[in-house]
């Protein structure tokens, strides 16, 4: 079986609110690991249409989460 995660993800969240949208990523971040590939789906969403200065501050908080 041949099935395009991108493509899944997006259909499941075409017309979603922002409220939808976060309540997405925060149901997904207590789930199984299967799910993390629909995170990234819509972290690429997120990059392809963020200015640099959203990229900036989100590599920021990435990397300061990821201090020892």
């Amino acid at each position: 079986m041949n099935i395009d995660i991108r493509q899944a993800v997006i259909n499941n969240l075409i017309n979603s609110t922002p409220q939808d949208i976060l309540n997405t990523i925060n149901d997904s971040l207590n789930q199984e690991e299967k799910v993390l590939p629909g995170l990234g789906v819509l972290m690429e969403k997120f990059w392809q249409n963020a200015s640099a200065e959203d990229k900036n501050y989100v590599c920021g908080v990435i990397a300061n989460s990821l201090k020892q």
